[in-house]
């Protein structure tokens, strides 16, 4: 890749045209792993490199890694169809949630998206929040002391609730007991239609009713972990958002957080944001495009090459983040943010394949994190340092262990 012709790819992606490939996996000890020492590896390839590097994955397949808004943005822009989801990294995962949003490809992804984009409208998401209020209180019913396994079933509970009356009732019975009130998700599933009034088939509506499940629970399970850990972290912060939610709710006779209100959590906002960059649920996605990219600098990006785009390193990367390991929520101030790319924050990915429910997510991760430094203190479990682990979304090898006491006002 780069020896002949004009296909020149400088794996470096530097100031320098140097050719410098990283090593293969496993030739540097954990390097590629799923690990601790593996994330740390990934941090000094960043501090190397800055913009990207070529990464064998095995004698035969070369993987470019890319973690600067100058080297993903020609990818993550790019037409769905030129930029696909790569096969490798992606293809496991169709017996388990079928041919749904996150896996299709060409005219089925464009016709897919293109019929659950009205699903996610804000409308749409209104209803929610009853919901994420209803499963906070039950959460926190628990007085959790391992933030993922409650957080995990918090967030399954929000999902599962639409998916489990549809696999009962069939989408028949669905739309009769249905009738005469507003839609959900599973509402507009069975009821879409494209322009020549096709519907989504069976095995349709269980993939995207599957992906839903994985995208909108597990991701939000560990965004949600993380914030709670890292407030856990820092308490001045923690106590700044508890006084911003505090200010919200005075007055109310119901400490609940109405739709309206999610505009006005600045601070828990940047708190939230701070920890996705930090800790990023997906660490990274993968594209194998069907055409030459070029690059600014006039560099091409070979056609069937594939293209792993670190989130986790484009936000560790200390050309776009001074000081990337410092958890600091005014990085994301309107006077700090002016001028960043917007592509030096992508825990939802960006461009044609970004998230469809980031928007869900968001309204999620707010009103769970604004109940609850409302009622407790969290703190940190000082006899179980967490170890990551980034498989298919960022984990811990042991859980993460928080301690919440209920505030005096709450008791």
């Amino acid at each position: 890749m780069g020896d002949s012709g004009d296909r020149v790819v400088a794996p470096r992606m530097g100031d320098s045209g140097d050719r410098v490939v990283a090593p293969r996996m496993g030739d540097s000890g954990d390097r590629g792993k799923s690990t601790e020492e593996g994330l740390r590896q990934v941090d000094e390839l960043v501090a190397r490199y800055r913009r990207g590097c070529l990464w064998w994955l095995s004698p035969w397949t070369p993987i470019l890694r890319l973690f600067h808004p100058d080297t993903l943005r020609p990818l993550l822009l790019a037409s769905a169809f030129v930029a696909p989801k790569d096969q490798l990294f992606y293809g496991f995962l169709k017996p388990w949630l079928g041919d749904g949003l996150l896996l299709s490809r060409g005219q089925k992804w464009a016709r897919h998206r293109r019929l659950l984009t009205p699903a996610f409208h804000w409308d749409i998401l209104k209803s929610y929040v009853g919901v994420f209020n209803q499963s906070t209180h039950i959460m926190h019913g628990r007085r959790f002391a391992q933030a993922c396994a409650t957080v995990h079933s918090f967030t399954a509970a929000v999902v599962q609730r639409r998916r489990q009356a549809l696999d009962r009732l069939g989408r028949q019975a669905w739309l009769e007991s249905h009738q005469g009130r507003s839609m959900d998700f599973i509402d507009l599933l069975l009821l879409t239609k494209d322009k020549d009034g096709n519907t989504l088939s069976d095995e349709d509506i269980s993939a995207e009713a599957d992906t839903f499940m994985f995208e909108g629970h597990d991701t939000t399970a560990s965004g949600l972990a993380w914030l709670l850990y890292n407030l856990a972290r820092h308490p001045q912060y923690q106590e700044r958002c508890r006084q911003e939610v505090r200010e919200l709710l005075k007055g109310r006779d119901v400490e609940e957080i109405e739709w309206e209100d999610l505009s006005r959590l600045p601070f828990t906002t940047m708190c939230i944001k701070e920890s996705l960059r930090l800790h990023p649920p997906v660490t990274a996605v993968s594209r194998c495009c069907t055409e030459d990219i070029a690059l600014r600098d006039g560099r091409v990006i070979p056609k069937g090459i594939i293209c792993l785009m670190s989130i986790y390193g484009t936000h560790h990367n200390p050309d776009v983040w001074p000081e990337p390991q410092v958890y600091n929520p005014l990085r994301f101030s309107l006077e700090n943010s002016q001028g960043r790319s917007p592509l030096a924050f992508i825990p939802f990915s960006a461009g044609p394949r970004n998230c469809i429910g980031q928007n869900f997510a968001m309204a999620e991760l707010k009103v769970v994190a604004a109940l609850t430094v409302a009622r407790f203190t969290i703190r940190l479990d000082a006899g179980r340092p967490p170890r990551r682990k980034p498989e298919l979304i960022l984990r811990t090898e042991d859980g993460l262990w928080l301690l919440l006491e209920p505030l005096p006002e709450v008791a």
